[in-house]
């Protein structure tokens, strides 16, 4: 066979499907991703499947200066070609290596496009992510990974960023990801991600939300706005009083805000020091990031108190007084957003506040409400698909886990029954950092149940949330020789089946995005 023409005719015209495809050799076979194989001058690469798992492997004549500057192990096998094989593992090196010659393997800023975030804690669902957004009219965010997950999964923002350059390297997805770094709480958690190269940074003041402020008196409210930091806001209780208090807002032909002086307080007393927080964490953002382009999000979701539509505009125009430029702002809607269910609450009183918040968003920006927690809430998905109208953001993160133990379920139910019990130790204690209300004598132990019954837990609520809380201590948790306890044997068992792992996430995520009906 002829490696480099088949691989050139596999450029111009690459097969249908996302299946691999088996190419021949003379000692040996190797599984291509179909869509992967890319030429940049005269070397060609692609990424294969062969009995050392995922590798990057480079074609070209010796000596190459593109296949010389990748770490690999130079083969010897038998082709109709005088070129040279390389084999590549998908280290760090070779990752910033790829991304400095491919331009489409670098996140991106996405602006205000719809878009929804794929959260990856085990870094090997992206290629998946990638089949299931095509043709969904969504731009996708590929790396997304929060502090607190990185911390509970010990990976590193550049293990994120370089699954996903791998993912979309191998599905050869050139229309371009974002990579957000979400969740960030401190300056030194914007210097971690930005230093990795991400291009998104969600801010999340919620520290400095006063949940309190919607019980507190009028001479509770005025005590509690005098003390904010005014000197950081870059105005006084009465300025802002004066802009607001009495005023009336015209947003829209269905919307008008009227609000009263208590009102301000209490959006003041709940949200001032937030809104100091987010322009102190902006201006560092501008700073690190010097010239390099970004985005910025900013989330009040992760809170017990209702962001009311005049909470809102009032967090929308401080922000905007104080200089931040942001695509993407997540309130805390009404009803409940617990993890891994869908949405709880009433869809009908969702949608009147939804509509409210969008009206805001274009009349303040225009930018995109994100919904947070967004995984599995269809009910939502429908909602906002009806509506039809405005810039939305999606994120999801635990689900792709739930589905990675869905697989382990069907594919190795003794490992899952194992996860499954130390899940049930744990999840009381893990519980306590998420919004979730799962019942755990609802869940049963794994001694009782069949096999055949273990796939229903991924579709049962309770389960499906202690299972969700406790990803953390199931991927790092060692036994006395310092092994892990799962994760070795989750990810063996994933690549094993990796079709059927990759199945499941596709199905799952078509569901996700389809309700929406932003097809163009």
């Amino acid at each position: 066979m002829n490696l480099r023409q088949d691989l050139l005719r596999m450029i111009a015209s690459p097969p249908d499907g996302a299946g691999r495809v088996t190419i021949g050799m003379a000692d040996r076979s190797l599984e291509l991703y179909p869509h992967s194989p890319i030429a940049i001058d005269r070397a060609l690469l692609f990424m294969g499947r062969g009995t050392p798992g995922r590798r990057l492997y480079i074609v070209a004549p010796p000596n190459d200066p593109v296949s010389d500057r990748f770490e690999g192990t130079c083969l010897k096998w038998a082709f109709d070609t005088e070129d040279q094989v390389r084999r590549c593992r998908l280290t760090a090196g070779n990752a910033a290596v790829l991304r400095e010659l491919v331009d489409w393997t670098r996140p991106r800023v996405l602006g205000l496009a719809d878009s929804f975030g794929l959260g990856d804690r085990l870094g090997i669902a992206g290629p998946a992510h990638l089949r299931a957004i095509v043709g969904s009219g969504f731009e996708v965010v590929l790396a997304q990974q929060s502090i607190r997950e990185l911390e509970r999964t010990e990976r590193t923002p550049d293990e994120v960023l370089d699954a996903a350059t791998w993912a979309v390297f191998q599905e050869g997805w050139r229309s371009g990801f974002g990579a957000d770094a979400d969740h960030l709480k401190t300056p030194a958690d914007v210097d971690l991600m930005a230093g990795a190269g991400f291009t998104m940074f969600t801010i999340d003041p919620g520290d400095h939300v006063v949940d309190a402020a919607d019980e507190m008196s009028d001479a509770e409210l005025r005590t509690a706005a005098a003390d904010l930091p005014w000197q950081e806001l870059g105005e006084s209780l009465e300025g802002v009083l004066g802009r607001f208090a009495g005023r009336r807002f015209e947003i829209g032909p269905d919307l008008v805000l009227e609000p009263t002086a208590a009102e301000v307080l209490r959006g003041l007393v709940k949200y001032g020091a937030a809104l100091a927080h987010v322009a102190a964490m902006y201006r560092h953002i501008v700073e690190v990031m010097g010239e390099r382009p970004f985005e910025v999000e900013v989330s009040v979701d992760e809170t017990a108190s209702v962001t009311s539509p005049f909470e809102h505009w009032l967090v929308a125009s401080e922000l905007k007084r104080l200089g931040v430029q942001w695509v993407g702002l997540a309130p805390r809607f009404v009803g409940d957003f617990e993890k891994g269910i869908d949405y709880r609450g009433d869809l009908g009183v969702f949608r009147r506040e939804y509509v409210k918040h969008l009206a805001i968003a274009e009349a303040f920006g225009p930018y995109k409400i994100s919904i947070h927690s967004g995984s599995d809430k269809f009910g939502v998905y429908r909602t906002i698909g009806e509506i039809g109208a405005g810039g939305v953001h999606v994120k999801t993160a635990g689900t792709s886990y739930l589905e990675a133990l869905r697989t382990i379920a069907a594919c190795d139910p003794g490992l899952f029954r194992e996860i499954l019990d130390f899940a049930r130790s744990l999840y009381e204690r893990e519980r306590r950092t998420y919004h979730v209300s799962g019942r755990l004598e609802r869940v049963p132990p794994a001694s009782t149940l069949e096999d055949a019954a273990l796939l229903g837990l991924l579709d049962d609520e309770d389960a499906r949330q202690v299972l969700h809380v406790t990803f953390g201590r199931v991927l790092t948790e060692r036994g006395g020789d310092r092994r892990t306890r799962f994760k070795d044997r989750i990810m063996d068992c994933l690549d094993r089946h990796e079709d059927v792992h990759f199945g499941n996430l596709v199905v799952h995520f078509r569901r996700h995005t389809q309700p929406f009906g932003r097809v163009p």
